[in-house]
């Protein structure tokens, strides 16, 4: 039942011709718990790192502007090294993210930490500050991966990106202090956490919560903010007096406080319902668009079996049956497409050091984009779509083959032998077609252009 070569295509980064692919379902999920090497090797900064960064950079910025005055040229100039040493500075950090999924043994925990990214898809919306969509993924889902999902719901929910990304700083109570005193116009009660939180998060679309749940629920994060330097920041004065009933349970009091935030957010992590979303997601991302019943329900009985314990979940997952069906079902999205084109190539990793952002845009962004992709950009809180008809669109397969044809050559120089790249690329997977495509291709470059934009080799 189990494949090595499958569980690197469906669960990892996919082959490399440098890395040998995990030897069971046991090697999977101790990749897991063992050291965090690539976040070693390959680190990126934090948030509290960013905003430090980007704030410092404001402040120069404002210092110029104050004294030279906004149009004069050498406030211009500034203008444009705060934004190129900010751009250049994310460029790296994504290099990075690339250098994990080309050189990683562990491929499973990529794979995961970009799946729980985009469950819990978040960003800061504005300018420069977009960028640091990287730093939260490194504070709240990469560390978290093995706990309870109540341990990666938690830092998820209060980060100041999750706060930032749907406008929970300017939430308040409507009988809060700061209401009452009408500190601000732009302040109310905004429903866009606690809605995300029980329709995304935790219940699903179809959970059993109502909009009184909503609402109070609302109510309760009130107070959860973050300060100009984009820290976090519990504002007592925002909080809604009193208790909130939230699925029949009461939480809060008199006193604000960010336990009884947490205690909520324990209780859905542990919620039938919650169990229910999280396989169907699990199922649906790493098998099928329409995964089995039965593996979705295996999966949801040892979510409730342990209280959402991550590790014995995502054996759930691997030891089913159905996980392992040999046919190759899902397309790969565009990021996953080209992190695992660079897999197969064995970039080496000063392709990525030495890239420049500039050239991270041209190489590996904006084909992204032109694909259907605008890497950790989503078009909304819900992340990027699953259904393959999605990534599959006349515009998408188009520059997917442009990519394909382009850019191997521009990141490697000496391209392999396209029949041993093949191989190597699709392993057992190998359709006849694709390698008598290899072997007939008058160009080298071709060659594996066409292996790469295959059926075989888009699927997983």
């Amino acid at each position: 039942m189990f494949s090595s070569e499958l569980a690197e295509i469906r669960f990892g980064c996919g082959l490399s011709p440098s890395i040998e692919p995990p030897a069971s379902r046991e090697a999977m999920l101790a990749g897991l718990e063992a050291p965090d090497e690539m976040a070693i090797r390959y680190p990126v900064r934090s948030f509290p790192q960013f905003s430090t960064d980007l704030v410092t950079l404001r402040d120069e910025l404002k210092t110029y502007r104050e004294a030279l005055g906004k149009d004069d040229p050498g406030y211009r100039k500034q203008l444009r090294n705060f934004r190129d040493t900010t751009m250049d500075d994310a460029a790296r950090d994504r290099a990075r993210i690339m250098q994990r999924w080309t050189q990683t043994e562990h491929a499973f925990r990529e794979r995961l930490v970009l799946f729980w990214t985009d469950h819990f898809t978040a960003y800061p919306k504005t300018g420069l500050t977009q960028y640091g969509a990287t730093g939260y993924v490194e504070d709240a889902i990469r560390p978290h991966l093995t706990g309870r999902f109540e341990d990666l719901l938690i830092p998820a929910v209060t980060h100041p990106v999750m706060l930032l990304f749907l406008d929970q700083r300017v939430s308040a109570g409507p009988s809060s202090r700061a209401s009452l005193r009408g500190e601000n116009k732009k302040l109310g009660l905004n429903e866009n956490l606690a809605r995300e939180v029980m329709e995304l998060h935790t219940l699903g679309v179809d959970g059993s919560y109502t909009q009184g749940d909503v609402r109070q629920l609302a109510e309760l994060l009130t107070g959860l903010s973050t300060d100009r330097t984009m820290s976090f920041q519990f504002r007592d004065g925002y909080v809604e007096p009193g208790a909130e009933t939230v699925l029949g349970r009461s939480y809060g009091g008199d006193e604000p406080s960010l336990d009884s935030i947490h205690e909520v957010l324990r209780d859905l992590a542990r919620h039938p319902d919650t169990a229910r979303h999280i396989a169907r997601k699990l199922a649906t991302h790493f098998v099928s668009d329409t995964p089995p019943a039965n593996l979705v329900a295996h999966i949801e009985a040892r979510y409730r079996e342990t209280d959402g314990a991550l590790l014995p979940v995502y054996a759930a997952l691997l030891e089913h049956p159905a996980a392992w069906d040999p046919a190759l079902r899902n397309v790969k999205p565009a990021a996953d497409f080209v992190a695992s084109a660079c897999r197969a190539l064995d970039l080496h990793e000063r392709t990525f050091e030495s890239m420049s952002a500039r050239d991270m845009k041209r190489k590996i962004l904006r084909p992204m984009q032109k694909m259907g992709q605008n890497w950790q950009l989503p078009p909304g809180p819900d992340g990027w779509p699953e259904e393959d008809i999605a990534w599959i669109t006349p515009q998408s397969l188009a520059s997917r083959l442009d990519w394909a044809m382009a850019a191997p050559r521009q990141l490697r120089s000496d391209l392999p032998d396209p029949r041993l790249f093949a191989q190597q690329a699709l392993g057992t997977t190998l359709p006849p077609s694709v390698a008598f495509a290899a072997k007939a291709a008058e160009q080298r470059y071709e060659a594996i252009g066409l292996v790469l934009v295959s059926p075989a080799f888009q699927r997983r």
